[in-house]
């Protein structure tokens, strides 16, 4: 659950009986040239005397905490992180600022944070966006199985007091960001035994009744009458068969455009009959973590209130050995009738989102978004900091791009062109799943999935950002949920988007 927030349009008060203050600062106000760093020359603001000695003491310019927040006590025993922002910088950079000050903060798990923003109105408005949302979703504690942990450290903060400026209407949609991203993130860091597809099925069963979403799911033995190969293929090693592909809908009155949101929800993912070795299999759980983003990004929408309608369809399962599971030079066909030779059975996220795409693309939607964390050579190309995008229309592509610089969750276009398919050549069925030397896979990958959306506007998210040691951006656990602020922004692109 997020803080709640409490806004007061005048500057914090040095009597405030606040205990955590986190003082976010306008590069433009305080360094507005490099002439003079001393503070004695700058604007007031809570705990300047103390910031100057501590400035003093470690020997450092008022410019260097830019790039590096601090923290001391005041008189009062109240701790305080300084911070420095830049407005003028990409909002990645202006994002980790702000959550590297709220974290000096955060780590003594406090009930309640003070922001105190100060500058111009501008100024002031973009640091409150910016201080409010990153403590939001970084107050908020993650499921933890830890025992013998103090109760402080395992309690979310419960109050955020804004200093210095107040306009309740521009807080919905970053909160309704906020809560999407916060629900990624604890559904991907749960272990793989508490979110197994039936007890997944049952818990997006369970919110789609407090959100009025239209709930509908395609079990196995539906899947197999429907001629659903690809997916079935996937789902039938497992014991028992609770795989199925959920579908979610939300429509709002006179929306301009349907979105359909699609996403890769392998609970555990063992690789199949190919195995993967003890240190690539750690850590699969989270291999669900695309149809989680899709579901953070639906809530987002519908508490935020986008007028947009979205289809949402996920694809639950785990990819598991036994004697009923798929094996290699296996050749299957999918729900729009196209043969697969099966090549390696740890490439299973593209067949279950293959049959997945199929049904969304019949609902004739204007755009098809999925996320996915679907291949490893995406990490080889760009890391764990950005992830990576594919899409059969130039215009999606640039928005995508777009929507990755103005959210801070950033994103890398790559190539899709029609030789790759080369590639997917099979002498036995119409292509094959993937090839063994797995180079250029990400992108292989996204050929092979443009063969099941038709002639719809579809951009692919391959999650590579998915998971970063230490944060990213806004978001300081290794579970980022990235994709959903990336979607609220990409949903407000599209509003007025019309199909080509």
């Amino acid at each position: 659950m997020l803080a709640s927030l409490t806004q007061m349009a005048l500057p914090i008060s040095s009597s405030t009986k606040a205990a955590h203050i986190l003082v976010a600062l306008s590069h433009a106000d305080i360094l507005p040239n490099k002439a003079s760093h001393k503070l004695q020359d700058k604007p007031d603001f809570l705990g300047k005397n103390i910031l100057g000695a501590l400035l003093s003491r470690r020997k450092m310019r008022l410019d260097e905490i830019e790039g590096t927040p601090v923290a001391a006590a005041l008189e009062s025993g109240a701790l305080v992180a300084w911070v420095i922002v830049d407005l003028a910088k990409p909002v990645f950079e202006q994002q980790t600022l702000i959550r590297k000050a709220a974290q000096l903060l955060l780590e003594e798990h406090p009930a309640e944070i003070h922001l105190a923003v100060y500058g111009d109105a501008a100024g002031r408005q973009a640091l409150a966006q910016l201080a409010v949302y990153i403590t939001w979703i970084n107050g908020a504690v993650l499921p933890s199985r830890k025992t013998g942990k103090t109760s402080a450290g395992t309690q979310s903060l419960a109050k955020i007091v804004l200093h210095g400026y107040k306009n309740a209407d521009e807080f919905t949609l970053l909160h309704a960001k906020a809560e999407g991203n916060l629900l990624a993130r604890e559904l991907t860091v749960l272990p793989p035994n508490e979110l197994t597809p039936t007890l997944y099925r049952k818990r997006l069963k369970e919110i789609a009744a407090v959100e009025s979403w239209k709930y509908d799911e395609f079990d196995l033995k539906k899947l197999r009458k429907m001629g659903a190969g690809a997916f079935v293929a996937v789902a039938q090693g497992s014991d028992p068969e609770d795989a199925a592909i959920v579908h979610l809908q939300r429509y709002v009155k006179n929306a301009g455009i349907t979105v359909a949101l699609v996403g890769k929800g392998i609970c555990f993912d063992t690789g199949g009959h190919n195995l993967k070795p003890a240190r690539h299999m750690h850590g699969m759980h989270e291999d669900m973590n695309g149809s989680a983003v899709a579901l953070g990004l639906l809530l987002a929408a519908s508490r935020g209130g986008l007028p947009v309608n979205i289809d949402c369809w996920l694809a639950i399962a785990q990819n598991h050995v036994s004697p009923r599971a798929y094996k290699q030079n296996d050749v299957i066909t999918t729900l729009n009738g196209i043969t697969v030779e099966i090549v390696h059975t740890d490439a299973e996220g593209r067949l279950v989102l293959a049959d997945t795409m199929t049904l969304a693309a019949k609902q004739k939607p204007d755009v098809m978004i999925d996320f996915a964390t679907l291949t490893g050579s995406m990490h080889v190309a760009l890391g764990s900091r950005y992830s990576g995008v594919f899409s059969n229309r130039e215009d999606l592509a640039q928005k995508a791009l777009a929507a990755g610089k103005s959210s801070g969750e950033r994103t890398w276009a790559f190539p899709m062109d029609a030789d790759y398919d080369k590639d997917l050549e099979s002498r036995f069925a119409d292509i094959k799943q993937c090839t063994l030397e797995g180079e250029v896979d990400h992108i292989l990958a996204a050929r092979f999935l443009d063969r099941f959306v038709g002639d719809t506007p579809w951009l692919h998210m391959d999650l590579s950002g998915s998971n970063n040691k230490g944060g990213l951006g806004a978001v300081g656990s290794d579970v980022t949920g990235f994709g959903v602020a990336w979607g609220v922004e990409m949903l407000g692109e599209l509003q007025s988007y019309s199909r080509q």
